[in-house]
């Protein structure tokens, strides 16, 4: 008879891919409070909370089958965690004043299981606190980071002097680079802020 509490978590990935329900009730025992500790202390939300574990066991039940075989699924619960509390800040189900919760869960040297920041997400976030900026400031700052256009093309295309445009760019960073340095991502500033 197995004991499935002494197998480690690759025997019952293996397992649990076959279907084996007994496999999935030791993995979601093993791991049901990490990923839920981590998920609140992103939400500050008991109910949201458990929602979103609910949700990424349930999600690894009914996909069970397609893991790949060396799958670590302590790392794919902390991705798959992420990936929802990622969805649930999109469709504002969160204040948004939880996004640097997110810079603990990211960043912690100790989770080393999330080795990637979906980059496409840290765009969008990173579009939304463009889009937050003052008129002027946001007008500037895009004409230098996505334009590519110098300080003096900028100050000339909108009749003001190089020192304002460099003003406001700056201003626009001090704005946008903690938001993003809070929740532990340099990617973006790789991509747009150089």
């Amino acid at each position: 008879m197995t004991v499935y509490s002494k197998l480690p978590d690759t025997e019952l990935t293996t397992l649990l891919k076959d279907g084996d329900q007994h496999a999935f009730t030791e993995i979601y025992n093993r791991h049901w409070k990490l990923i839920y500790a981590h998920v609140y202390k992103m939400l500050r939300d008991e109910d949201d909370a458990k929602d979103v574990v609910q949700e990424v066991f349930g999600n690894l039940w009914l996909r069970a089958a397609s893991i790949k075989s060396a799958t670590n699924v302590s790392g794919l619960l902390y991705i798959a965690a992420r990936n929802k509390v990622f969805d649930l800040i999109g469709k504002n189900k969160v204040r948004a004043d939880y996004i640097g919760e997110i810079a603990s869960f990211i960043s912690d040297s100790s989770n080393a299981q999330v080795d990637t920041i979906d980059e496409k997400r840290i765009l969008e976030i990173l579009e939304r606190e463009i889009q937050k900026l003052p008129p002027k400031m946001r007008e500037i700052f895009e004409l230098s980071r996505k334009d590519d256009l110098s300080h003096k093309e900028i100050a000339t295309k909108l009749n003001i002097s190089e020192q304002t445009v460099k003003k406001q760019v700056q201003n626009a960073l001090k704005v946008i680079k903690p938001k993003l340095n809070d929740m532990g991502i340099s990617i973006a500033f790789l991509l747009l802020l150089r």
